[in-house]
């Protein structure tokens, strides 16, 4: 019997990616998937006033700094909580207000490095002799982030996309793309062109009811995809009160699984609609995200002999 365990949608938070880091000598697991959206959102200034204090805002709250140890102190909860710090003055502020290109380049450039750092972490805290690690990017992330992960492939990360990989032996195909959002991401595409991608990566496989299907977008009309409607505005819609939920996954997905019913659906995308459902006789899992609260959810999957022996949520 083996085990692997599949989270996703980091956004940029260290808290969790320390966790996932412990879950192998946790849990007793032979192999660790940490697939989609794994950059941050958000760039937060620390500013540099005239009179030798520094100000910043996060968590609702304006925070005035005046030792070094009190401004390490505020990056390191702002970087657990996923997002990005700069220090600067309020001529920087006013620059980068007016240009916000170079607010993209910082952000890209702290993406990387945070990255760099999280995988410098995982080579150093694993024994990837012993534990087989996917790291994957997902619709949210810039395609610098591949260059990245792909850079650690000889000292044993797992590059996912665009082949088949073995995970405790069970052939695996990864998509990093999604249906369109509201929000234009890097990597999303029509339902038919999400349908062409499935279809040529499938291709590869043998047997695809024999194989592990890790989508990150989830599959259309199931309990993964619930998240609120928004209006055109972009805002939540409600009905008496209470905020509205739709299906926003992708149908192809949803035609994949019910065309090659695999052994089991590994999705994210959706942070809101975690827990697992089935599409025909494939079950499908959603670890779901509350990485700005520093917290890990994941699904350990259990494997005998190529079959999906169990599979259960956990979080902390």
């Amino acid at each position: 019997m083996s085990r692997l365990f599949f989270a996703v949608d980091v956004h940029g938070a260290s808290s969790v990616w320390r966790k996932w880091l412990k879950i192998p000598e946790m849990y007793n697991v032979q192999a660790l998937l940490l697939c989609g959206d794994l950059t941050g959102k958000s760039l937060v200034p620390i500013i540099k006033k005239k009179n030798g204090k520094y100000n910043a805002f996060y968590f609702g709250k304006n925070w005035t700094l005046e030792t070094e140890q009190e401004i390490e102190d505020i990056k390191n909860r702002i970087h657990d909580a996923g997002a990005y710090t700069l220090e600067c003055d309020m001529d920087k502020v006013r620059e980068l207000q007016d240009d916000p290109g170079k607010v993209d380049k910082i952000m890209l450039e702290e993406m990387k490095k945070r990255l760099q750092h999280w995988l410098d972490l995982l080579v150093d805290k694993i024994d990837l002799d012993k534990v087989d690690v996917v790291v994957m990017p997902g619709n949210d992330d810039d395609w610098e982030m591949d260059k990245v992960i792909k850079s650690y492939q000889n000292q044993g990360v797992v590059w996912a996309l665009d082949e088949v990989i073995d995970v405790l032996g069970i052939p695996t195909i990864s998509l990093d793309y999604v249906n369109p959002t509201p929000w234009d991401t890097p990597r999303e595409d029509s339902e038919k062109g999400m349908a062409k991608r499935i279809e040529k990566i499938v291709a590869k496989l043998k047997d695809p009811s024999q194989a592990i299907f890790n989508f990150h977008a989830p599959p259309y009309g199931t309990m993964l995809d619930l998240a609120p409607e928004l209006d055109a505005n972009r805002k939540p819609v409600t009905i008496a009160g209470q905020v509205n939920f739709v299906h926003v996954g992708s149908k192809a997905v949803t035609k994949a699984l019910e065309k090659y019913q695999p052994l089991i659906g590994l999705h994210g995308h959706i942070h809101e609609s975690y827990g697992n459902d089935k599409v025909g006789k494939t079950p499908v899992v959603n670890p779901g995200s509350e990485y700005g609260e520093g917290i890990l959810r994941g699904y350990i999957v259990e494997v005998n002999h190529g079959e999906i022996e169990n599979y259960w949520k956990v979080e902390g």
